[in-house]
């Protein structure tokens, strides 16, 4: 008996299913939802249950505060956009380059970088899911120690970070041989 042709139980035949389903679907899947889950719960918590816009900053640790920060650039604050265009541009390359991380994810030859990968589209997607709904990212968590201050990020960068560096890890792990092919 055939089963159905469902996101979770077999690869589509079509063509674009070929190109955006494979060997590590569903753990790319899954575990990008995870990190998407966890990003907007926490945003959602701090901004609507803890209501952090009027608690204004805690600090947990010597070290470490929580605080709200709109980010409407990219990492690092970086290509600030005030305007409906750039928030919209930076919304549609989000989009973009999820999808390719997606495919490249779902075609990865080893477990380790399709979990790398997805951790970095589960970030993207809950970064993007901010732009779209308040035209800013939310950042919360601040790291400093003495005069020197970490910008402030989120959960999805985390995974962003943690997807690169586990792709920098691959790339180097892998050796040259393995990019000249």
């Amino acid at each position: 008996m055939d089963q159905p042709n469902t996101p979770l139980s077999s690869a589509p035949s079509s063509w674009a299913g070929r190109w955006l389903w494979g060997q590590h679907s569903r753990l790319v899947f899954w575990i990008a939802l995870a990190g998407l889950v966890l990003d907007q719960a926490s945003k959602l918590w701090l901004l609507h249950s803890f209501n952090l816009a009027q608690a204004g900053p805690v600090a947990v640790l010597p070290v470490l505060d929580i605080v709200l920060v709109w980010n409407r650039g990219i990492s690092y604050g970086l290509f600030q956009q005030d305007g409906d265009l750039g928030r919209w541009i930076l919304a549609i390359g989000t989009v973009a380059a999820t999808i390719g991380l997606w495919i490249w994810s779902v075609r990865a030859e080893t477990l380790f970088l399709a979990f790398a990968l997805a951790l970095i589209v589960g970030g993207a997607i809950g970064n993007g899911i901010d732009r779209l709904a308040y035209g800013a990212v939310v950042d919360f968590v601040h790291f400093h120690v003495g005069t020197f201050s970490w910008y402030v990020f989120n959960l999805a960068d985390v995974w962003i970070v943690a997807g690169v560096a586990g792709l920098l890890y691959d790339g180097i792990k892998s050796g040259p041989n393995k990019a000249a092919k």
